[in-house]
């Protein structure tokens, strides 16, 4: 169960024997040829075959690519586990028994459970993409063919828990069938889309709506992306593909809203290529990387900081020796595009990023000052996530402002951030009333700066709220654990 989504993927009993295959996390060595799907022909968004109209139907369509649909049957194994049963009877009949033979400590082996989810071919030699989710615990993998019909024992070549997506292989001794990749970001609302999957392990079953919205955020992951469709998706559709009206793949479904109808979501095909290209180059995701903090740009933070509109996300925070750093991002910065893609979320910025290979050399066009300022940037590959920490309170003097009750940045909390002696201010307490309340500021933060000037105590801090008149906004710079962010408060 994921936020508000529930994942499609099911259990399902009595699916007989699988076959034995690697473990999902079994090393496997890289391929040369990384590029190993096929691109269907790029006609434009939304082209169809000549002739073709919904109302007559998709036959064709799902004629033409429905072999090289599959579908999977997983088997999850658990390790055994130790029990300690405590002396009496414990009311399960089955445990009483053990102890009758092995006493009050014994081992029983975890019921094996099976799994159904579906996947399609990507190449003739027997690459196929799934749902990281249909195989992430799976000791045995098993694919059925349907031409012709058989069963074979799967491999995994590569997986990606962030992604959800998983690319395996199979050994059939000859050419498969397989269906071509479309291009999701030409991709429009209102395209029919048809999806092909496993649904409660109905084999092939064909479902038919159009593509609802894009760029959907489910609260998965940073990297959420998602095509949401009204085409029928049930557990059991994990890891089948959603097509376009000329039979191309365009997504890969995933996920359903756990509360409604007609909600689905599908990984874009876009995101599955780097992914086929990351794994069979790398042999593992490699994810690219800026180095910077940032925040969404809210109209009242864009009317603070004397920007005409709230497009972008603000900088709050660039990492020493990053990428950003070198090119000369500074905090305050607005990043309006990235690689020539308009920036309008974090989460856009965050996907667009880890989705550059490590090494390219990309734009990044940033408003400094009310100028448009164009930055060359070097992606690095990302190692993990910028560390965090909560804020500490500390004592001394208070000052009430704007609904915060400040005092200067105790010795120990300086050194731990490596702040300067007499920069910044702690917030020591909110006033639920008070201006700041809504904001989001609380108690812990430190306050750097107010209105782009240096604070490094609560006088200043006043002296500098003082020049603003009533009505105004007052724009702060916080630090919350190694975190920067702005905040705009306006003064009453």
């Amino acid at each position: 169960m994921r936020t508000r989504v529930l994942v499609v993927a099911v259990a399902v009993a009595g699916l007989g024997a699988a076959v034995f295959c690697a473990r999902p996390d079994a090393p496997v060595a890289a391929e040369k040829n990384a590029r190993i799907w096929t691109d269907g022909p790029s006609n434009g968004a939304g082209a169809v075959p000549p002739g073709f109209h919904p109302m007559q139907g998709f036959s064709p369509l799902v004629k033409r690519v429905q072999p090289a649909v599959v579908n999977i049957s997983t088997t999850i194994e658990p390790p055994r586990q130790r029990v300690i049963q405590r002396r009496g009877r414990s009311g399960d009949p089955m445990e009483d028994l053990f102890r009758q033979f092995f006493g009050d400590q014994f081992e029983r082996q975890p019921q094996r459970r099976n799994s159904l989810g579906s996947g399609f071919l990507v190449s003739a030699d027997g690459h196929l993409l799934t749902n990281n989710h249909v195989v992430a615990e799976a000791t045995e993998i098993t694919v059925k063919l349907t031409e012709p019909e058989r069963e074979l024992p799967a491999k995994v070549i590569g997986r990606d828990e962030k992604y959800d997506l998983a690319l395996l292989k199979v050994d059939a001794g000859e050419p498969l069938p397989f269906v071509p990749f479309g291009d999701s970001d030409t991709l429009e609302v209102g395209e029919w889309v048809v999806a092909i999957g496993s649904p409660f392990g109905l084999a092939h079953t064909v479902t038919a709506g159009i593509v609802s919205a894009k760029d959907r955020v489910i609260g998965a992951g940073p990297f959420d992306d998602f095509i949401q469709t009204d085409a029928s998706i049930n557990p059991g559709n994990s890891g089948g593909p959603l097509f376009d009206a000329s039979g191309n793949v365009v997504g890969i479904n995933t996920a359903i809203h756990a509360a409604g109808q007609g909600i689905g979501f599908a990984v874009p095909v876009n995101m599955a290529k780097q992914f086929i290209q990351d794994v069979l180059t790398h042999g593992r995701v490699t994810r690219g990387w800026l180095g910077v903090g940032i925040q969404e740009l809210t109209p009242e933070l864009a009317k603070g900081m004397g920007l005409k509109d709230a497009t972008g996300v603000v900088v709050s925070q660039v990492f020493p020796d990053s990428p950003a750093e070198k090119a000369g991002v500074k905090r305050g910065d607005v990043i309006r595009s990235f690689a020539g893609k308009r920036i309008d979320s974090a989460g856009t910025l965050t996907r667009t990023v880890g989705l550059t290979s490590p090494g390219q050399v990309r734009d990044l066009v940033v408003v400094r000052d009310g100028r448009t300022v164009t930055l060359k940037v070097t992606v690095v590959e990302r190692d993990g996530d910028a560390p965090t920490a909560a804020g500490d309170e500390g004592g001394g003097t208070t000052r009430d402002l704007l609904g915060l009750t400040l005092a200067p940045v105790p010795e120990r909390d300086a050194d731990r951030l490596r702040l300067p002696r007499g920069q910044g201010v702690l917030v020591q307490d909110v006033d639920p009333e008070g201006p700041a309340a809504e904001t989001g500021i609380r108690p812990g933060d430190i306050v750097l700066e107010v209105n782009r000037a240096g604070v490094g105590s609560p006088e200043d801090f006043a002296a500098a709220v003082g020049r603003v008149r009533a009505g105004d906004s007052v724009l702060l710079l916080a630090l919350r654990g190694n975190n920067y962010f702005y905040v705009v408060i306006r003064k009453p």
